[in-house]
């Protein structure tokens, strides 16, 4: 069995953490950080198992700044 890397954003919504794997579009969620990945990676192979995806190259994250008017 291969193993893969994928990214996780995360963001915290009131008392809850939501994590999103962007490659894949799997979203979960946990009381924790921890808790959260663990959910995500658990969707994310259950996914995976019914849609694989096919071998590509990794993606290049960067972050960018705008002007919002406050």
């Amino acid at each position: 069995m291969a193993t893969r890397t994928f990214t996780a954003v995360l963001y915290k919504e009131e008392d809850i953490y939501v994590a999103e794997c962007p490659e894949v579009g799997t979203i979960s969620q946990g009381y924790a950080v921890e808790e959260a990945i663990t959910n995500l990676k658990e969707a994310t192979e259950l996914y995976l198992e019914e849609f694989p995806l096919p071998e590509v190259s990794r993606p290049f994250m960067t972050t960018f700044e705008v002007a919002v008017r406050a």
